[in-house]
């Protein structure tokens, strides 16, 4: 892999980003100008660290825009994994606000 970083050209600084609720994992990379957010999800490991992960259903990102996974990084761009989500935040968002208000009202 080394002979062919070398015969790439310039190379470039990026990271690539995974968390779960357990464990968050920051990749820094050198690539070839060029490369892609999947090329680089792939360089970076976290694939097998992290059998989860399915580029076919895992969305992607460039500092928290979704982005398909051919668009070519530009130098110190930071690529995340997402997870896919347990609950609808706003649905969450509205049961906190109403076990507030009813708790508001008991206690009044």
């Amino acid at each position: 892999m080394a002979d062919v970083l070398a015969d790439a050209g310039p190379l470039m600084p990026v990271e690539v980003a995974y968390a779960r609720p357990d464990e968050q994992v920051l990749r820094a990379l050198n690539v070839p100008e060029g490369t892609t957010v999947e090329q680089a999800i792939r360089q970076s490991g976290l694939l097998e660290r992290f059998p989860e992960i399915d580029l076919s259903v895992n969305k992607v990102g460039v500092f928290a825009k979704v982005v398909p996974l051919g668009r070519a990084l530009a130098p110190r761009d930071r690529v995340e994994i997402y997870r896919s989500l347990i609950a609808d935040p706003k649905a969450v968002r509205r049961q906190r606000a109403e076990a507030g208000r009813a708790t508001s009202s008991s206690e009044g």
